[in-house]
């Protein structure tokens, strides 16, 4: 696959050279924005506004993990002023397109590279555990390479650095415009504190401190801002949609001997583990938002970063009372 695209990568931008590529760079006087992710690309329209066009690469109701590049996303990059990506493993395609094209893109910010990334988890319970996962056992054994969780948008106080470092591209990019984009980043910094208070209310009167996901789990740096501890099917990034007898059975006894009143589960999911528990358990289900990417309907009328944290805000608050 990774040859595949160096190639396609090849034909592309020569076709670009040559002038035979479709899709044009337009001249209307903003910055053209390609972002990889969702939650980036509504951050870019928050800070931008009007001065900004912005386009999402990972298309409304694609999962993000399997996604590969197209022809016309590879010149829509190779043509952009800046290129926001959220960087590591899932998003491996960046680095051809970046060998190929980079030099004519701007700015090219990786999202990873202005947070501190949190080692990926593998919880009691999850798909995996009692497996060697990465860590240190002694001197003499093999070392396996670090996983860092790549979700880092999901915590509002995260969000808020990774807000200022797409209003800084912005501003280098198009130095004219930096007063507004800096006023919008204010404005938009001081919604996310807001976000931010009302989650910390929820977990200051919350009865109880766990969160239970039938689903893969993409909220570590959440529950590592709010100090809630989580059990899950899957780590974030699993390709896995079955889990074992041993984790639906954890699960299914957690949920049951702490008397857990909600099971999570994630945008886009088949909520067939989620319900499996639920029907054993009595408990309810809620979709608690990640914001890697939304539905086609979601997109098409409006929703936010913002919105759909505000949304994660009630079901957070049912699931900890």
């Amino acid at each position: 696959m990774r040859r595949l695209i160096c190639a396609l990568l090849t034909a592309v931008l020569l076709l670009t050279a040559s002038g035979c590529a479709a899709a044009p760079k337009t001249d209307d006087g903003r910055l053209q924005v390609v972002c990889s992710l969702f939650p980036y690309y509504d951050f870019v329209r928050a800070i931008g506004g009007d001065r900004v066009n912005a386009m999402l690469l990972v298309p409304a109701g694609r999962e993000t993990h399997s996604f590969e590049p197209t022809p016309l996303d590879v010149i829509r990059v190779a043509e952009a002023d800046v290129f926001i990506y959220n960087g590591g493993e899932s998003e491996y395609w960046v680095s051809e397109i970046l060998g190929a094209a980079g030099e004519n893109i701007g700015e090219t910010v990786c999202m990873m590279d202005h947070i501190d990334a949190l080692e990926e988890e593998i919880v009691e319970g999850m798909q995996g555990h009692g497996h060697d996962h990465d860590h240190e056992h002694g001197e003499d054994e093999h070392h396996h390479e670090i996983t860092y969780d790549e979700h880092i948008w999901t915590s509002p106080v995260g969000a808020k650095e990774l807000c200022r470092a797409i209003c800084e591209a912005l501003c280098r990019e198009d130095r004219a415009n930096a007063p507004t984009y800096r006023a919008n980043l204010d404005a938009y910094l001081a919604q996310l504190d807001k976000l931010d208070g009302a989650f910390r209310a929820v977990v200051a009167d919350a009865d109880r401190c766990t969160l239970v996901f039938g689903d893969r789990f993409p909220l570590l740096y959440f529950c590592k801002t709010y100090g809630l501890d989580y059990r899950a099917a899957f780590h974030g990034c699993a390709g896995d949609t079955e889990p074992s007898l041993a984790t639906l059975k954890y699960l299914i006894d957690k949920v049951d001997g702490e008397d857990i009143p909600v099971i999570y589960t994630i945008e886009l999911s088949s909520r067939k583990v989620a319900n499996a528990i639920a029907e054993t358990t009595g408990a309810a289900v809620r979709t608690f938002h990640s914001c890697q990417t939304v539905s086609r309907a979601e997109f098409d009328a409006g929703e936010s970063y913002l919105s759909l944290m505000w949304k994660n805000v009630d079901v957070l608050k049912e699931g900890l009372t």
